[in-house]
């Protein structure tokens, strides 16, 4: 038989990668409702820019916690 010697993930990190997942949906919704939603009295550049502003923050964030992910396994 095989044995699968990986070490499972605690609970706390299970729950940490799950909230870190809803947060990155939440920023890349946030973004594209300010992008596409033209009632928030911003002009369309300025609209564009703070969109993509908060959704490349919301990838960033989502790649560093799984980055840390990664290194905690190893």
């Amino acid at each position: 038989m095989l044995q699968n010697n990986k070490k499972q993930k605690s609970l706390n990190r299970r729950f940490l990668l799950i909230l870190g997942g809803a947060a990155f949906i939440c920023f890349l919704v946030l973004g594209s409702m300010l992008i596409f939603w033209d009632r928030f009295g911003l002009s369309q550049t300025q609209r564009f820019a703070f969109g993509g502003v908060i959704i490349i923050y919301g990838i960033i964030r989502f790649a560093r916690l799984l980055r840390k992910e990664k290194n905690e396994e190893e």
